[in-house]
Parts: structure tokens; C-alpha cells; sequence
């Protein structure tokens, strides 16, 4: 290894480290019991590791190596503090007389240890901000100006919420654990939530002048195969089917310039098959166990979608009733607004419009922009043109986002 140079181990590590360190810091962390103190950690293991393994090889399981040298960096900073807390020597002590056995560092001891991770960042006891962040931070990796240029946060603001999250994991004593069987669907649920906003977030940003932004939903995709190989529950399988189904049509919903393209005028050719197939490979499997719920459905809905080869051909009937279920197993405004979509395009706008305005009546959505927009488009294609421009100009004026707003400007120009 001596003929190695110095930049060739560098980026030997840095491979290393794309690869395997949230598996070393997930494992960390359950053996030092402490966020801040694993993130020093992680980062001491790894700066050894430039200069070690230039001399010694790189080791047969670098995982195990780096969270061994890890722990031993952990223990070497816990004593320096000792003279400023006399609880520290107690807690090297503690450390240094573990067995390596009593940190499984095996695969699956590894896996097991993302598993934790993630519900940990995800309990249900901390804030949903927090929860997304703190996700995002720990599980993904990604930097804190990371996260907050993503939802358009101050740096500052969010280290705060990241900070505050850790304290509460900590003084609450929060289980480092996977929930119990009985507290799984619960807890499950916390965490789907969570995977799925941030999704929602790279695939339709929610301001700003791109579309999308494919680190997010890249990230959720990558987070939501994690749990499937971790905890293949239906559910989980029914979030992944909708975001590859979603994902398969992301080439196609903007043009060159950045504009958007309607579901309706996409070029369905360049939809990517293999996600597509993969997706409704995972409905018929979430579907199949009968124990699926809103994530499955939505799922279901998105490949009735993916299978039609042209807007003519979409089974209009077969929507409208996996929205019938989905009402009733998840009730919201917005599931009755996506149902009176799907209504006009089976039984005409008229039909879609009378729903649309029992739904807008009801006042959940009037600050939603996209009831505003789905009302106007139907009052368009009626030949309804002052009602239409009414509600593009309330829609604007609630949207935050560059290309939604440009084909609202459109569409009230050809209005004119």
C-alpha cells in the first residue's frame, strides 16, 4: 500500500465514506448513546483511516474498523473532558469494557442499526419540522444549509430545530430501538409521513423557479428502498410504488426551459418503464397482502395512470373508484378535490365543477391553490372565461412556485 499516493487514499476513503458512513454512524450512535458525541466520532475514524490504511491496507471490513477506531476516538475525547465532568470517566469506563460482540458488527447488525436510526429521528414525540430534519441530517447525511436551502429555511433556524431534536431524544429517553409489533402501525405511519414529504418536496417544490429537485426525492426514494429491505411492510411497499411511479414521469413534466407540462400533454414515451415496472410490481404485492392503506391506493391510482399509452386511453372509471376507497380509508379535502378531477374527466367538467365548489364551499381549500387552478381549467374548457380568469388570478396569487405561476400567466393570457 506504501505506493499508494496520499491523494489515491484520500479518495479511497472518500468512497468509503459515500458508502458506508451513515452505516458506521448509525452503529455509533447505539454505541455511544450520544448524536454529537457519534458525529465526532465518525469524523475522527475516518481522518485515521487516510493515514492507517496507507500504511496497513485497507482492513477486510472497513465498517467494523471504523466503528471500532470510532469508539476508541469516542473514549480518548470523553476522558480529555473528564476534568470538566466528573460523570465522564464513569462513561469511558463504561465503553472501554465492552466486547466487541456486544455491538454486533455484522451486516445485519449494521442494517439493524439504520432501522433504529430512522425511527429514532422519525418519534412521534418530536416535532414534525423537527422529525423532517433531523432525518434528513442524520439518516441522509445531507448538510444542515443543505436542508434549509431545500425548504427555504435559515441555516440558522434549522441547526436550532436539529439541536432542540437531539435534546429531546436525550432528556426524554427516547429508545434507541425499533418499536414494539403492537406500536409498529403507528410509528410506521410517523415515518412514512416523513419519507414522503420529503418527496413531495423534490418532485413539486413547493417555491422557487425549478419544478423539482431531484437530490429530494432521489433521497426519499433511496430511504423508502432502505425500510423495504429493512421492514417490508405493505405500506412501505405502497410508498415506494407511488414515488417510482411518479419519479417514472419526472423527464416529462417540464419542458427544456423549466416551464410546466400538464399529465395530459406529456410525451408518454419517455415515461421510464423500468421504475414503472417496478412500482406496479410493489402495488400488486402491497395490494395482494390486504392489509395496504392511503400510500398503496394512491400507488394503484398513479399505475392506472402508467398504463394507459395515451390520456385517451386512461380508465377513468377504475380512478374514480380506487378514489372511493381512498376516501373512505383516508377522509381529507384533498382527496375529494383529486376525486372531482377524475369525475370530470369521466362524466365531463360540469360534473367536476359542481363538486369542486361544494368542496371549495366547505372552506378547507379556499388557500390551496391548486382546488383554484383545477376550478378555473374546468370553467376554461365550459367556455366559462370570466369565472375562469377569476379563479387563475386566485390561484397566482397563492402560488409560490416559478413554472406553476408561469402556466397560470399563460393561461390567463389566452383568456384575454
Amino acid at each position: 500500500m506504501r505506493d499508494q499516493t496520499a491523494e489515491q487514499m484520500r479518495e479511497l476513503v472518500d468512497d468509503v465514506y459515500r458508502t458506508e458512513s451513515r452505516r458506521v454512524f448509525a452503529t455509533l450512535i447505539r454505541v455511544l448513546g450520544d448524536f454529537d458525541l457519534a458525529e465526532d466520532a465518525l469524523h475522527d475514524a475516518f481522518m485515521s483511516a487516510v493515514d492507517q490504511w496507507a500504511i496497513d491496507g485497507v482492513p477486510d471490513n472497513p465498517r467494523a474498523w471504523l466503528v471500532s477506531t470510532g469508539r476508541f476516538k469516542a473514549i480518548d475525547a470523553i476522558r480529555r473532558r473528564s476534568r470538566f465532568d466528573k460523570s465522564m470517566p464513569i462513561l469511558a469506563g463504561q465503553l472501554e469494557t465492552e466486547t466487541r460482540d456486544e455491538y454486533d458488527l455484522d451486516d445485519e447488525g449494521i442494517e439493524d442499526d439504520r432501522l433504529r436510526l430512522i425511527f429514532t429521528c422519525c418519534h412521534p414525540a418530536l416535532p414534525a419540522q423537527a422529525r423532517l430534519a433531523l432525518t434528513l441530517r442524520e439518516v441522509c447525511g445531507l448538510t444542515t444549509e443543505e436542508i434549509a436551502r431545500a425548504f427555504l429555511t435559515a441555516p440558522s433556524t434549522l441547526a436550532q430545530r436539529i439541536v432542540r431534536a437531539k435534546a429531546k431524544i436525550r432528556d426524554a429517553g427516547i429508545p434507541y430501538q425499533v418499536p414494539s409489533r403492537e406500536d409498529l402501525p403507528d410509528r410506521l405511519d410517523t415515518v412514512l409521513q416523513v419519507i414522503y414529504l420529503v418527496f413531495n418536496e423534490g418532485y413539486s417544490a413547493s417555491s422557487g423557479e425549478a419544478l423539482t429537485r431531484s437530490d429530494l426525492s432521489g433521497e426519499a426514494i433511496r430511504l423508502a428502498r432502505l425500510l423495504n429491505q429493512l421492514l417490508p411492510e405493505p405500506e412501505a411497499m405502497g410508498l415506494l410504488a407511488l414515488m417510482l411511479l411518479h419519479e417514472s414521469r419526472r423527464a416529462t413534466r417540464s419542458t427544456p426551459e423549466g416551464d410546466l407540462v400538464l399529465l395530459e400533454d406529456q410525451d408518454r414515451t419517455l415515461w421510464n418503464r423500468e421504475l414503472i415496472d417496478e412500482g406496479t410490481a410493489l402495488v400488486e404485492q402491497a395490494l395482494a397482502s390486504r392489509r395496504f392503506g392511503p400510500y398503496t391506493l394512491q400507488a394503484a391510482i398513479s399505475a392506472v395512470h402508467a398504463e394507459a399509452q395515451s390520456p385517451a386511453e386512461t380508465d377513468w372509471n377504475q380512478i374514480v373508484g380506487l378514489y372511493d376507497v381512498l376516501a373512505q380509508v383516508n377522509p381529507s379535502p384533498v382527496v375529494e378535490l383529486n376525486r372531482a378531477v377524475a369525475v370530470a374527466m369521466r362524466d365531463g367538467p360540469a360534473e367536476g365543477l359542481a363538486r369542486i365548489d361544494t368542496i371549495l364551499e366547505q372552506g378547507e381549500l379556499a388557500d390551496y391553490h391548486l382546488a383554484h387552478s383545477a376550478r378555473a381549467e374546468l370553467c376554461r374548457r365550459l367556455g366559462r372565461e370570466s369565472e375562469a380568469r377569476a379563479s387563475y388570478e386566485r390561484a397566482l396569487s397563492l402560488t409560490q412556485q416559478g413554472p406553476e405561476r408561469r402556466f397560470i400567466e399563460r393561461r390567463l393570457a389566452s383568456l384575454q
